[in-house]
């Protein structure tokens, strides 16, 4: 009998400063029963930094989602698609292979990596040089002590709230919050 995954329900209230965006949203995350509370809370960090784009590159005519994550590693684990079905912005959680990072490039406008683990130096210096030709791709590194901290926030329904200024994004539940810097690498 193959295990479920575990469904979590978040509300999250995004203030973007750095890009005027202001808006809440209701999510429901099906979490792989291999994937960590780690790498959810990272994908949910992804979406609180890029939401923006939604009016940022489509002007509000798009929609911000959550792919099928680790059931199918050929999908972005967020992405911004436009009512044409296009994919605007593709993002990858974790340490991708280089030709995922290319492909999620080909096929989108904008594609994001968000590497969180302390292995992620090794892994970005075996594939750096394949990737400087990409104009569209950004890397950014969380920091592993913060998102361990961040995973430590993980319930089955959370509220949330994001502030992001300069570059910085405040996570918080309501007892607690967490300062991340996002380091950007490409």
């Amino acid at each position: 009998m193959a295990i479920k995954s575990v469904i979590y329900k978040v509300n999250i209230g995004i203030a973007d400063i750095d890009h005027g965006y202001y808006a809440d949203h209701a999510l429901t995350i099906a979490k792989h029963p291999s994937e960590t509370d780690e790498r959810m809370m990272i994908r949910l960090l992804a979406f609180a930094m890029q939401a923006h784009q939604l009016d940022t590159m489509c002007n509000g005519d798009a929609v911000i989602a959550f792919g099928p994550g680790l059931s199918d590693a050929g999908e972005p684990d967020v992405y911004i698609k436009d009512f044409t079905d296009q994919f605007q912005v593709w993002i990858e959680v974790g340490q991708p292979d280089d030709r995922a990072i290319i492909k999620a490039c080909n096929k989108s406008e904008k594609a994001f990596v968000y590497a969180y683990q302390h292995a992620s130096h090794v892994w970005f210096k075996g594939i750096e040089t394949k990737l400087t030709r990409l104009n569209n791709l950004e890397i950014y590194y969380i920091d592993y002590e913060l998102s361990a901290q961040l995973e430590s926030m993980a319930k089955r329904t959370l509220q949330l709230q994001a502030t992001i200024q300069e570059g910085q994004v405040m996570f918080s539940d309501g007892d607690r919050s967490i300062d991340i810097t996002p380091q950007k690498w490409l």
